[in-house]
């Protein structure tokens, strides 16, 4: 197979989009050929702003109904791919939504949700993030943990602290993820994890969806594809070949203050960090050149069985294992 016989006939699955909702972005994620991506709905938000994002979702799904679909379970992300369309899987950066009720986890899994991170680089009801002294999970945070399992929602890490991630690790019953970071090990940066952090997940049944954001990769904003495709090897070679997917983090269409929002503690508070200049990787400035990936990851020498893992098919098995179909 060709490269682009290959992106087209593979299962292409984003682990976490959190661009700018309309019909602009979907076209453009039929484009790169996505099957699925985890779509953010609640970052800072409360229980009420999060159903209200996820009111606005969906009638943008329903208005786009020619280019997506919404994904509950991997049954529908097949049927993606069927389609020719790409599955929308709603995911929070934060349980700040739940607030202090156990009974949201449910709710919001009825509403389609099917990740949620557990803290988004600061302390909540949880645990803390990855910018702040780390406390560990809390009493609540453990029971929270319990309930995503119960319901089928995958616990992602990725803007979660050291020792928080650790106690999700060993609490949850199904498997957790990273969907989207980078490693410390080819430049040091708190949101990048480090190589006992990712064998842990790894040898803990957990998943690493590897990013793609310029402030965290190596060279920065001079970063082209293959410094992409360099910490892909670095994090597969860690964490084995079935354990790793992509999680790009692709922030497309957003404007600086979205980005002054994310930066600052509950979107108004202290400043936890200052991205700079935000520019994707040359090579895959945008969803629409994903196939761009799949080829990238064919010349440096990978196989086609590998490339099929890492774009898509590992996550679907990962997220199977949680949903439970």
């Amino acid at each position: 197979m060709t490269p682009t016989e290959l992106h087209d006939d593979a299962i292409v699955i984003d682990g976490l989009i959190i661009a700018k909702w309309n019909r602009e972005l979907l076209e453009d994620m039929r484009r790169g050929g996505l099957t699925a991506a985890n779509c953010t709905v609640s970052v800072w938000e409360g229980f009420q702003a999060t159903v209200d994002n996820i009111v606005a979702s969906n009638q943008l799904m329903a208005e786009c109904s020619d280019l997506v679909r919404p994904v509950r379970t991997t049954a529908d992300i097949t049927r993606a791919k069927e389609e020719g369309k790409t599955g929308i899987i709603y995911g929070f950066q934060n349980a700040h939504a739940f607030e202090d009720q156990i009974g949201y986890v449910e709710i919001f899994k009825q509403l389609g949700v099917g990740i949620v991170q557990m803290c988004y680089n600061t302390q909540n009801l949880v645990g803390t993030g990855c910018y702040e002294r780390d406390g560990g999970l809390s009493g609540f945070g453990r029971e929270i943990v319990a309930e995503m399992n119960r319901v089928g929602i995958m616990c992602d890490l990725s803007h979660v602290g050291a020792k928080t991630s650790e106690e999700v690790i060993l609490e949850s019953q199904k498997p957790v993820c990273y969907s989207h970071c980078l490693p410390s090990g080819l430049k040091e940066h708190p949101r990048n994890k480090s190589d006992e952090e990712l064998k842990f997940i790894a040898d803990h049944g957990g998943f690493v969806g590897v990013t793609m954001f310029t402030p965290f990769l190596k060279k920065g904003v001079d970063s082209t594809i293959d410094d992409y495709c360099e910490a892909i090897e670095y994090i597969m070679n860690i964490v084995g070949e079935d354990a790793i997917g992509i999680g790009t983090d692709f922030t497309q269409g957003h404007d600086q203050a979205f980005f002054e929002w994310l930066t600052h503690d509950k979107g108004y508070a202290r400043r936890l960090t200052d991205f700079g200049k935000i520019i994707n990787p040359e090579g895959i400035r945008t969803v629409g050149e994903f196939p761009n990936l799949t080829e990238a990851l064919l010349k440096r020498g990978m196989s086609e069985s590998q490339v099929r893992k890492i774009m898509g098919e590992n996550w679907v098995r990962v997220l199977k294992d949680v949903w439970g179909a």
